[in-house]
């Protein structure tokens, strides 16, 4: 992909877990150092940590939530003090607050709670690493939407909400930083194989009146490719084209990876 090891540090977000950690992995297999971000869970943050360590890159673990404008400042300096640059932005950090449910029944907190990090987490690490991407003259935004940012699912509008609006402030921000030569691109997974779509599939249940696992074959059914959800490293292959020299020319772009899923 024209990445050359000890050039390269990559921030992750969410990256102790499902998309973000095979994403974290697979940008250390590419030669980057990566600075995986955590929230609650140290431990799986140190794993990733470690495993990064015997594919021969260096990482660090760092807690930070990236709805808090403080939290991202602090991550973003650590990184830089660790690595001393930032060529590569993961925002992959997300939330489904609450349980699956319709309109009428979602909480102003759960809401809020989902735009604090799904879109606010977005805006604020993307602001804090650009000042440094822009110093370097390079710098590779990679933001991870959904498919539901392009089709809302029954029982996920606020989730589907928070996905539409990365996708346009993926835009927005490939348009003003063009100019600096850095990329903003964003990634719209389908289905993928994670702990959270598993809790989807249980909240699911007295909605739909059936079982987690009909639910989940039933989703399935209609994924023309394979009828299987994706592996989270599917989705981690497109991130590392998109941070790689490769796709140098690609800005503002959305990807949808969803196995032929579109509507």
């Amino acid at each position: 992909m024209g990445m050359r090891p000890d050039r390269k540090v990559a921030l992750v977000t969410g990256g102790s877990k499902g998309i973000g950690r095979a994403i974290a992995l697979r940008l250390a297999r590419d030669g980057c150092n990566v600075a995986v971000n955590y929230k609650t869970d140290l431990r799986l943050a140190q794993d990733a940590v470690e495993e990064i360590g015997n594919i021969g890159r260096n990482a660090i673990a760092i807690k930070a939530d990236v709805g808090s404008a403080t939290e991202v400042a602090a991550m973003t300096n650590a990184t830089l003090d660790a690595f001393g640059r930032i060529d590569i932005l993961v925002n992959n950090a997300g939330v489904e607050a609450g349980e699956p449910c319709p309109l009428m029944q979602l909480s102003e907190d759960d809401w809020d709670a989902m735009f604090d990090v799904n879109v606010k987490g977005v805006f604020l690490c993307s602001k804090a690493a650009v000042p440094n991407m822009i110093g370097q003259r390079s710098g590779k935004i990679i933001n991870i939407s959904s498919i539901c940012g392009r089709i809302p699912s029954p029982y996920l509008v606020a989730y589907s909400s928070t996905k539409a609006a990365v996708i346009t402030l993926t835009q927005g921000m490939a348009v003003e930083l063009a100019p600096h030569n850095v990329t903003a691109n964003a990634i719209l997974p389908g289905s993928v194989d994670t702990h959270m779509n598993e809790y989807e599939f249980h909240a699911l249940e007295k909605h739909l009146g059936k079982t987690a696992e009909e639910i989940r074959k039933a989703t399935e059914l209609v994924i023309p490719l394979g009828n299987r959800m994706a592996r989270p490293e599917e989705i981690a292959s497109v991130a590392s084209f998109l941070a790689s020299d490769d796709a140098s020319y690609i800005t503002g772009a959305t990807i949808t990876v969803s196995g032929g899923l579109i509507c």
